[in-house]
């Protein structure tokens, strides 16, 4: 625990989750809803109470601001970030926000909606939090905590280090990005006005665990051109592209090569989206694997089933496409050993054990690695994610508070 200080974390997200920031992934404004900006505004007012006076808020929805090193010594500039948006998968509109004190383990039947339930038994993680505080959201509506509860974690450890400059630490810099729910929270974001040289986004599960890992991710289309005719008179000529799509999908594989058949570290491919009409019609897929290399063996399996189903109707036409989305953030973190070497000094000293696991995923921090900004995850204790059930314990977030803390000051300790 910090010494003598009145955590604000979990006071602070009960008030960033009451405010709707749900993304758009229709949209192409930037951010993709303007209703983002509302919570981020929220936030530069708080940080320049604070005493952070360069904090702002750009035209795309991104918040700056920067934390003046106390130090004489010369230690790499370190950025501190989280996402503001919430998923489009569920609602987040009306949020309204549960602290459950004390909590027994009983199951939580939600007052908004009463044929859903929370109970250890499907949520085991749950068990650590008997007899502490947890939140969660009423039944209609997400809670947020993805990313809110790191939004809050890094706005807490800046009010922190603000009330206690006696904390040696480095040039600090903050970053809350819109749109990271809808792949484009680093669409816009200006490194250069940053200025940091290794990042750690606050965006993780549960506590103690480090991701220094992600998928690479490609994504992949299929296009199927097919004969059009006239249908009381196609006998003989008709080639029916959605007919053809439809065999695609068929024969992939049913017991490997999917998201339903695969965990830990296998890849796999996935379609997302069908579009088109008899002429023409496509398949969307994404393809994922933590080794960059079998991607280009994944796109060779797909498109050698795509061909051999398109070759048996005669006058189809087939194209394939391939576009990388991203890549994973370890090969960029591994040339920077220190990132994560210290970052488990931090754990450590206060009494975590460090639980390290790939994302079968990406986040900002893939993007951001390989944009010239090392960028690992760490915990924020959410849970549940995406969902009416998702929920998170206030002393992770706490225990967040206070691991960041530390790691500030092991960087400029091992500087």
């Amino acid at each position: 625990m910090l010494h003598e200080y009145n955590y604000t974390a979990a006071n602070r997200f009960l008030t960033y989750v009451q405010i709707d920031t749900q993304s758009d992934p229709n949209s192409n404004l930037q951010p993709t809803t303007e209703k983002q900006k509302n919570l981020s505004a929220v936030l530069v007012n708080e940080l320049l109470a604070m005493g952070i006076t360069n904090a702002h808020l750009d035209e795309h929805g991104y918040v700056y601001a920067t934390i003046d090193s106390n130090t004489e010594k010369i230690i790499p500039t370190i950025c501190f970030c989280s996402h503001v948006d919430t998923a489009p998968d569920c609602s987040g509109t009306d949020v309204k926000p549960i602290v459950h004190n004390n909590y027994t383990g009983a199951d939580f039947i939600f007052p908004d909606d009463t044929t859903q339930v929370l109970s250890v038994n499907d949520y085991p993680y749950l068990k650590e939090h008997i007899g502490k505080s947890i939140i969660t959201a009423s039944g209609k509506t997400l809670l947020g905590a993805d990313d809110k509860a790191g939004v809050a974690i890094i706005m807490d450890m800046a009010n922190y280090l603000m009330q206690h400059p006696e904390i040696k630490h480095g040039t600090i810099k903050l970053l809350f990005t819109p749109d990271e729910e809808v792949g484009k929270g680093t669409a816009k974001v200006d490194l250069t006005k940053l200025g940091a040289d290794f990042g750690y986004t606050l965006d993780g599960g549960e506590l103690g665990t480090l991701e220094d890992e992600t998928f690479s991710a490609d994504g992949a289309s299929i296009t199927v051109h097919g004969v059009i005719a006239h249908p009381g008179y196609a006998k003989g000529k008709l080639v029916n592209a959605l007919k053809i799509v439809g065999e695609i999908l068929a024969a992939l594989p049913t017991n490997e090569f999917s998201p339903e058949t695969t965990e830990g570290r296998q890849g796999f491919v996935h379609p997302v989206s069908i579009e088109g009409i008899a002429e023409k019609a496509s398949i969307h897929f994404i393809v994922r694997d933590f080794e960059t290399t079998n991607l280009a063996k994944h796109e060779a399996r797909l498109k050698d089933i795509a061909s051999t189903i398109v070759a048996k109707h005669i006058g189809a036409k087939m194209e394939f496409e391939v576009h990388e989305q991203y890549r994973n953030m370890k090969e960029i973190i591994d040339q920077h050993p220190s990132i994560i070497s210290n970052t488990m000094e931090a754990y450590q000293r206060v009494g975590l054990n460090v639980v390290k696991e790939p994302i079968r995923g990406g986040t900002d921090g893939s993007r951001l690695s390989f944009m010239g900004l090392p960028c690992p995850n760490l915990f924020t204790g959410m849970q549940a994610i995406h969902s009416t059930k998702e929920w998170v314990g206030i002393s992770d977030m706490e225990k967040a508070v206070e691991m960041i803390v530390q790691l500030v000051q092991v960087w400029e300790e091992k500087s």
